[in-house]
């Protein structure tokens, strides 16, 4: 790439993103408007120079990838939206932080226009952007050939003191070293100010030498408000390196021109009145007016939107001349693309039988993931290192790995993550966030609490990622406590969009699997037994699609048993126990609450009808079950180590202990009149 060239318009464009940043925040009286005075020359010179897109298609597959990981600075990103021709007006930018606008307190995928992933919690879109950068190493690997490079985006990342403060950034950038991403340019705004003050209070570390110890390449540069060359050089550099992720430091001072210029004062809040007319003074702009863009920065703009179409059709018409000549190929890239799943995948799922031998529904897991995968190239994942008891590696798997370390290629689809969580569920939602790809991560469902910040964003952003969280509850036995999740059900249960499966066998398995599968824009965890469960009479894939069922029917009953998991064996025990003692009981399996509540209202009154009482049997915390039931049975503390069979004594979730459970909940209604459903509500959210 040839050396950088100054351009009349290009201090008037650094002037305009300014002031249009200093009035969006202005006219909200809310927001942040120091990073964005102060990384407003790196994100024009990026934009003007470097980034590859078409404002007119914000979706094109080929597209260069931008995350503005410190999302408190959108008004950054917005300003730069708009002047580049996005579907995004200065009313829109008028309107910033207001309800109903296209321009909310920080960016969100989906909502606004150009924006690749949802940021604002710290440290999270540094992560997404490893996972972007990872899914183009792994379709070009897949897909290109020699003739036609198809797939060569970049993926680049503005990041802040903040971000890197943020133990997911840490957890993301040791694996980018790893993973050798050449793809990858992280600019970090060095700009020593945070909300208590000076980094010096907090943040001391040496970031360029604990970037060089990830494997990282470390560029830096010394005057980020004005030298508009140095910056230039810097990503062009950062781009010709191949084998290494590239941090850039870049020293600025947080918001200047304005009077406050580097300290916390211009963080977070709008500059007062004397201030904005000083800075647009300085600027050359009116001191009186706002929402001012010259021309010439529209006409200078508007140069990228014609780059970024002209790259786009040339993409097409190689993709046309690709398909020509690689067919199957071509034909398995565009439905990956367009995202939609192979004619007949399911028909790949495993059905049970009562007979079927007992099995854990890890194994079952596995088995489905087995079965699945040859039909569904799409399907990329991987365990935060605990492949030998998530049981998630398919067999003759290719594990992603930089090609040199001879442990994988690129195109594999098996990602060892390593101790890693909270990184995993972000880099999982970049995967996601590219397209072509359905992530799927694993754990023990305990340590999906340590990536609970990724999790909330999955469920925000409608990122398809699949959790596989394996040791689901006190059956874990011998570890103990602490590792076994009593508080974690409830927790994923309550996040909005965010479907939590619990199945009782393979069966049950099957359908969280299809369900997972074919929801394009909700995450799913799955919640899967260290112990073995039995194939249960009664069940079927098609009726567990629906999230809840009658597993085992009685009419005018007594008692209904709602149940999930492991623990519905048990429920099928004490109704059989208590039948035997002329009290009738049904059982209902509820796999799935959010899918549950999705059918109609007849079909759920069929299932948790009127009449008899209801009680819930599960091994965890009991908060959330008086939605479904009128009493309930669980854990009310922590779980304890043992045998798990010893610990499930322990805390009487037995079929003996709940046939006695059941009778005194049966005796405690009786003669107390019909009772209602517990759906039965004068308020439905």
């Amino acid at each position: 790439m040839s050396s950088f060239t100054l351009n009349p318009a290009d201090d008037l464009s650094i002037a305009t993103i300014r002031t249009l940043a200093v009035d969006v925040v202005g006219k909200a009286n809310s927001g942040h408007p120091g990073a964005p005075l102060g990384m407003a020359p790196v994100a024009h010179v990026l934009f003007s120079r470097f980034l590859n897109a078409n404002p007119k298609n914000s979706k094109w597959f080929n597209r260069d990838r931008f995350v503005l990981s410190n999302g408190h600075a959108c008004a950054l990103q917005y300003v730069l939206l708009h002047l580049l021709g996005y579907k995004l007006s200065l009313d829109d930018l008028k309107a910033f932080r207001q309800l109903g606008s296209k321009t909310p307190g920080h960016p969100e995928t989906g909502h606004t226009d150009g924006i690749e992933v949802t940021t604002g919690p710290l440290g999270q879109g540094f992560a997404n952007g490893v996972g972007l950068a990872i899914a183009q190493a792994h379709l070009a690997a897949v897909y290109n050939r020699e003739d036609f490079n198809l797939i060569n985006n970049f993926t680049y990342v503005f990041t802040g003191d903040g971000c890197l403060m943020e133990g997911v950034a840490s957890e993301a950038a040791s694996l980018a070293g790893h993973l050798q991403l050449g793809n990858l340019i992280v600019v970090y705004d060095d700009n020593h100010i945070s909300i208590d003050g000076d980094t010096a209070v907090a943040f001391t570390e040496n970031v360029e030498q604990r970037f060089l110890s990830y494997g990282w390449q470390v560029l830096h540069v010394n005057d980020g408000d004005s030298d508009l060359s140095a910056i230039y050089n810097a990503i062009a550099e950062a781009r010709k390196e191949s084998t290494k992720p590239t941090i850039i430091r870049l020293k600025t001072t947080i918001g200047y021109g304005s009077k406050q210029q580097g300290t916390h004062g211009v963080h977070g809040a709008p500059l007062k009145a004397d201030d904005v007319a000083a800075l647009k003074t300085k600027f050359n702009f009116a001191p009186d007016q706002t929402f001012q863009v010259p021309q010439a920065t529209y006409e200078f703009y508007s140069e990228f939107g014609k780059r970024g179409a002209e790259l786009e059709a040339k993409w097409n018409a190689d993709l046309v001349a690709y398909g020509q000549k690689y067919p199957t190929e071509h034909a398995e890239l565009t439905r990956r693309i367009a995202g939609e799943l192979p004619t007949n995948w399911e028909k790949s799922l495993p059905v049970y039988k009562p007979s079927d031998p007992a099995v854990a529904s890890r194994k079952l897991s596995e088995i489905v993931l087995t079965a699945i995968a040859p039909a569904l190239p799409e399907l990329m994942g991987g365990s935060a290192d605990l492949t030998g008891s998530n049981l998630t590696k398919v067999k003759g798997s290719v594990d992603f790995q930089p090609p040199s370390t001879h442990l994988g290629t690129y195109a594999g689809t098996y990602i060892r993550y390593g101790v890693r969580e909270h990184a995993m569920g972000a880099i999982a939602n970049g995967l996601h966030a590219y397209g072509g790809i359905i992530p799927f991560v694993a754990t023990f469902l305990n340590f999906v609490s340590y990536a609970s910040g990724a999790v909330r964003l999955s469920a925000l952003s409608g990122h398809q990622v699949i959790w596989v969280a394996t040791h689901d509850s006190i059956g874990l036995g011998e570890d103990g406590p602490t590792h076994q999740p009593v508080e974690t059900a409830i927790a994923l249960r309550a996040t909005p969009n965010l479907n939590f499966w619990r199945p009782a066998d393979g069966n049950e398995t099957s359908a969280a699997y299809y369900v997972a599968m074919t929801s394009k824009h909700t995450p799913s965890v799955l919640s899967l037994s260290r112990q073995n469960l039995p194939n249960l009479e009664g069940s079927t894939i098609q009726t567990a699609l629906r999230g809840g069922y009658v597993l085992h029917e009685e009419a005018d009953e007594d008692l209904t048993i709602v149940s999930t998991g492991s623990e519905v064996s048990i429920a099928l025990e004490a109704a059989g126990k208590l039948k035997a003692e002329g009290i009738k009981t049904r059982v209902v399996s509820l796999p799935s609450w959010f899918t549950f509540d999705q059918q109609d209202e007849a079909y759920k009154l069929s299932v948790l009808r009127d009449g008899a009482p209801v009680l819930s049997l599960e091994a965890s915390s009991t908060a959330g079950w008086a939605k479904y039931s009128h009493e309930q049975f669980g854990l009310a503390a922590w779980g304890a180590s043992g045998p798990y069979q010893k610990v499930y004594e322990k805390f009487g979730i037995t079929g003996s202990n709940i046939a006695t459970v059941g009778k005194k909940v049966v005796e405690f209604y009786k003669g107390k009149g019909p009772l209602a459903s517990p759906l039965r509500k004068a308020i439905h959210l």
